[in-house]
């Protein structure tokens, strides 16, 4: 990869370790990746130096990371819903139930609490709808593909088109919740507790943590691998 020149949604596919490094200094590589390092920094008004060097040292260490670029499309499609659909599923519950007491207990005190509570909610019942619509419409149509290509046979003509019809719905969807859960992290000061915190409030910010976290390679998996991809495979039909 040429990471002067690629976008930072193609180098994170080509290599997920450079997540971290992008996460780092502040720039979203899941829901943003179409775009340059140089033009993100500009963005951020931060010097792409220290960037460049960080991610040309990755490639001197050993890389045990899991290469999803390489996966077939309907194992990603599989991957993405059993390991990340889940956790959304599993999580949401649990995280509104914390805040529901955190704004009990500690709303007098902390009122942002309340704005936190009504951004995870809102995320959390948009974040199932979407996923349902990717399970039941679109995650087939990818493996449908992949089986009409194994078989060397024709794709039915799916309802919606093009598949890049769900693919944008999907993607514009990925930016509404990045923006919800970046607004999340300034409210918590990034996650942080404050001095007062018990510990329901400390769990409660580290699980938001790793919620967002969770959400970001979620969306870089499907962002910047699985539907370009599908797009690209639905064209050799065409």
């Amino acid at each position: 990869m040429n990471i002067k020149t690629d976008f930072i949604g193609e180098i994170v596919a080509e290599d997920f370790r450079t997540a971290a490094i992008f996460k780092k200094y502040g720039i979203d590589f899941c829901c943003k990746g179409g775009r340059t390092i140089e033009e993100a920094c500009e963005n951020r008004k931060i010097d792409t130096e220290p960037i460049y060097e960080e991610i040309e040292n990755l490639s001197k260490r050993d890389d045990n990371s899991i290469d999803f670029n390489s996966w077939p499309l309907d194992l990603l499609a599989d991957y993405v819903e059993k390991t990340h659909h889940r956790y959304v599923e599993e999580k949401t519950p649990v995280l509104q139930a914390f805040l529901d007491k955190l704004c009990k207990v500690h709303g007098g005190s902390h009122p942002e609490l309340f704005e936190i509570r009504e951004l995870f909610d809102a995320s959390a019942q948009d974040l199932g709808a979407h996923m349902k619509k990717e399970e039941l419409m679109l995650f087939p149509f990818i493996k449908n593909m992949v089986k009409a290509q194994i078989d060397g046979s024709a794709i039915p003509q799916p309802p919606f088109g093009t598949v890049e019809n769900p693919v944008n719905m999907m993607k514009h969807e990925h930016t509404v919740e990045g923006e919800r859960l970046r607004k999340i992290a300034e409210l918590t000061d990034e996650y942080t507790p404050p001095a007062d915190a018990c510990n329901t409030y400390r769990v409660t910010f580290s699980m938001l943590q790793d919620f967002e976290n969770d959400l970001h390679k979620h969306i870089h998996l499907e962002n910047n691998i699985l539907f370009p991809k599908a797009i690209k495979l639905e064209k050799e039909f065409q």
